[in-house]
């Protein structure tokens, strides 16, 4: 036991010893040089390709062993016909169709990120093109999303052919951006609508009576405050809550039923969900789908490309993230040879 623990000890030893000496180094170089230039990137990727390479792929898989040999030889031989027939069709170029996903949290984080990916695509976007919104959100935050949707509406108001494809779910803050589309589809079991407000907050302040603890809350203005957490709150000020709600809830309707004429809006404001087959029925989308089947769809007569600004890594933050791989791996490490020690001992 006691060589086992000397071994751990070791162990434990060089590896800080390295990481010391790692970091030093690191951290004289970005010194001496400074972490300078873009910290993001914008990523392409021309989906055709990538859809393209797989399905070959797949065919030398299910081909047989004495067959793959001709397979790539005719794929060499698409290739070069290709490349003649994109060399006489240049002045002839197909559409393309920019892709744009948004993943939103309860603060919409992801619309800074939308914002650059939508003028990205204005800068470039030709006669014909499309942007494809793949959008997933459950809502969150008023004044965030009312952002995130404004900078989807610039694509529309530019005049580029939106749609936007809903696979799990599009709720709440969601919707109000998904409406603004021209088309909007969604996934049979996607989750659609939440037009709706909510808020909830505790209130303490019995507590805080019971223990004879006062709070001090003061405001200039009349609504400065309505309802707190640790003060005594009054019937004015629920009746002005509940007040600011119902404004709230009535921009949410103007906004969707701006975008959706057609739609019922008083009959779908009610802060239900549905889901896509029940969607489609009330007018909230117009056709069901994955946004899958649509881009491959697309892919026949159009060029598809993924748009995805990304955070470049920093060399500080790699070599973070490698330190704390090590550390991590040399405590499971030991972990798993403590237990090892327990079962030899048994």
């Amino acid at each position: 036991m006691n060589e086992w623990l000397t071994d751990f000890g070791m162990f434990v030893a060089q590896l800080l010893a390295l990481a010391a000496v790692v970091g030093l180094g690191v951290a004289l170089y970005l010194k001496a040089r400074g972490e300078t230039g873009e910290r993001t990137r914008l990523r392409l990727e021309e989906l055709n390709q990538t859809r393209r390479q797989r399905r070959r792929r797949m065919q030398l898989a299910a081909s047989q062993p004495g067959a793959r040999k001709g397979l790539l030889k005719a794929f060499r031989r698409d290739d070069k016909a290709q490349a003649r027939g994109g060399a006489k069709g240049a002045g002839e170029a197909r559409p393309t169709v920019w892709v744009i996903d948004f993943h939103g949290d309860i603060k919409a984080s992801a619309a800074g990120r939308l914002a650059e990916e939508v003028s990205a695509v204005l800068e470039v976007a030709g006669p014909g093109d499309e942007a494809v919104v793949r959008l997933e959100s459950a809502g969150g935050l008023v004044h965030s999303y009312g952002l995130a949707a404004a900078e989807l509406d610039r694509l529309r108001q530019a005049g580029l052919s939106t749609t936007v494809c809903v696979d799990k779910v599009a709720a709440s803050g969601g919707y109000l951006m998904a409406c603004g589309a021209d088309r909007l589809r969604a996934a049979p079991f996607a989750v659609i609508g939440s037009i709706g407000v909510v808020a909830q907050l505790p209130n303490l302040h019995r507590l805080l009576k019971r223990h004879d603890i006062d709070v001090e809350l003061l405001t200039a203005g009349r609504y400065k405050r309505t309802l707190t957490v640790f003060g005594e709150n009054t019937d004015e000020g629920r009746d002005k809550f509940v007040e600011d709600l119902e404004t709230t809830h009535r921009l949410f309707k103007r906004h969707v039923a701006e975008r959706r004429p057609d739609l019922n809006i008083e009959a779908v404001a009610t802060g239900e969900i549905w889901y896509g087959s029940d969607a489609l029925v009330r007018g909230l989308v117009d056709e069901l789908g994955t946004s899958e089947a649509y881009l491959v769809e697309r892919m026949g007569e159009a060029r598809v490309i993924s748009v995805k600004l990304e955070q470049k890594p920093t060399l500080s933050g790699r070599l973070g993230m490698g330190v704390s791989r090590g550390v991590e791996r040399g405590i499971e490490r030991g972990l798993e040879m403590l237990d090892a020690g327990r079962w030899q001992k048994r």
